[in-house]
């Protein structure tokens, strides 16, 4: 098993515990005063091995989907805990993919000003995003993960062994991200570039998720509350969460993956890039993707990227575009300008 360590706020530490049998590397210590968190789709498919592994632990399973990602949600996990009796000392372990991760790891922030939390993603997006770098937070008033915290899990469990039961879709979300990572860095773009045909292999993708890991690992050491350096992780995100505020239709994933292929072509207008490099990106994001989807129309979508919380003043946007391999830059477009862009680039790619 590899083992990663993150320096939060203050003294806040997390560890990255990633391989097979990450899962049972949590001590049996670690089940007195815990609370489960899960969702019914996670609880249907592994209750049983949550139950022999908490045995005493309540356990509270959310409906699944991005859209109970709210506070209601957040709440009604807030109350169970509180019924149930938790105290600061206890620890709340949260089992499934990014929406539960999310979520439990906002209201282990708030819950009597903090308590420990312990992350087990049982999504490739939530293993190799995620569960990684201590953001929490939920939807509100129409806008993507409008209110959060930052809070390190004390330890993250990656294990392998749930990417077995994952259907394509899911494999497809995770890739999103998988692919943004590789447009931040050569080696990783190189590597899935000549493997393309095994993109949807759990085995390939097991071996993987420990270098997905360890490059967002480093880059939020470096920035762990995105001033800086962390804004390259949001490639992709500022066009993909538009169409996924207005739209709905697709995974996170595959609004990651078309708003790669947007934001590259918006790289070829505003900068001095390598455009052979940005062909065989589009080609990468093509293949995890499978047909470019049906999207509603660009000059809508605009509008929710003016309400992304990246955005500086001014009714600009701003973009985290790829221009050569392992190289980014952020572009800061007036919004009318973005508007049409983005238009003339559906018009191209759809």
């Amino acid at each position: 098993m590899i083992t990663f360590r993150i320096s939060g706020r203050f003294s806040e530490k997390s560890e990255i515990i990633c391989g097979v049998g990450a899962f049972d590397a949590l001590p049996p210590r670690a089940a007195e005063g815990a609370f489960v968190f899960t969702d019914e789709n996670v609880q249907s498919l592994y209750g049983e091995t949550i139950r022999s592994r908490f045995p005493d632990a309540p356990v509270y399973a959310m409906r699944a989907g991005e859209a109970y990602k709210t506070p209601e949600t957040l709440f009604a996990l807030l109350g169970e805990m509180a019924r149930a009796g938790v105290r600061r000392t206890g620890r709340l372990i949260c089992i499934g993919g990014g929406v539960v991760g999310d979520i439990g790891g906002l209201a282990s922030a708030l819950y009597m000003r903090g308590i420990e939390c312990v992350q087990v993603p049982t999504t490739l997006l939530a293993q190799v995003d995620s569960s990684v770098g201590g953001k929490t937070a939920v939807d509100f008033c129409g806008v993507k993960n409008l209110i959060g915290a930052f809070k390190q899990p004390a330890k993250v469990l990656v294990d392998p062994v749930f990417l077995k039961t994952l259907p394509d879709r899911e494999v497809r979300c995770g890739l999103g991200e998988i692919v943004k990572h590789a447009a931040l860095d050569a080696a990783l773009f190189d590597k899935l570039s000549a493997n393309r045909e095994k993109l949807f292999d759990p085995d390939f993708l097991a071996g993987i998720v420990p270098e997905n890991i360890a490059i967002k690992s480093e880059v939020v050491k470096a920035d762990p509350h995105e001033k800086d350096l962390r804004k390259c992780l949001n490639l992709g995100h500022t066009t993909g969460h538009a169409f996924e505020l207005l739209d709905g239709k697709l995974s996170h994933g595959e609004y990651v993956l078309t708003g790669i292929l947007f934001e590259a072509e918006l790289a070829k207008r505003y900068t001095d890039c390598d455009e052979a490099y940005l062909e065989a990106l589009k080609a990468l994001a093509r293949s995890a993707l499978g047909r470019t989807p049906a999207l509603p129309p660009a000059r809508e979508a605009a509008e929710f990227a003016r309400l992304d919380k990246k955005n500086g003043a001014g009714g600009r946007v701003t973009v985290t575009a790829p221009v050569e391999k392992g190289e980014y830059v952020l572009l800061d477009i007036p919004y009318e300008e973005y508007v049409r862009a983005l238009a003339e680039i559906q018009e191209k790619l759809c």
